[in-house]
């Protein structure tokens, strides 16, 4: 078995602007709906306790009822996707305004 080192794009430079840091929140949300939908389409339903034989997760709730360290964990991917985008040179902007 071959050792598996993690390839990351170095974000440690990166500021997210206001604009970006607006943005987080809602894509958190929309990151954990996107998981809740899988899940839910795989036979899953809200559990007590997560239970993989019954497909039971305490997590099949909308965003808002979670645990905060589960929303940060949300917050923290997106957080770091938009990161990498703007270390590779990519620029996110509202096209609304």
């Amino acid at each position: 078995m071959t050792t598996y080192t993690p390839q990351t794009i170095d974000t440690s430079h990166i500021k997210l602007s206001s604009d970006l840091e607006k943005l987080v929140e809602r894509l958190a949300q929309n990151n954990h709906d996107h998981w809740a939908r899988k899940r839910i389409d795989e036979g899953w339903r809200y559990g007590a306790q997560r239970d993989d034989g019954r497909k039971e997760h305490p997590d099949l709730v909308p965003y808002g009822q979670l645990p905060e360290s589960e929303r940060d964990y949300d917050r923290k991917t997106v957080v770091e996707a938009l990161k990498a985008i703007v270390a590779l040179g990519y620029e996110v902007r509202n096209a609304g305004r």
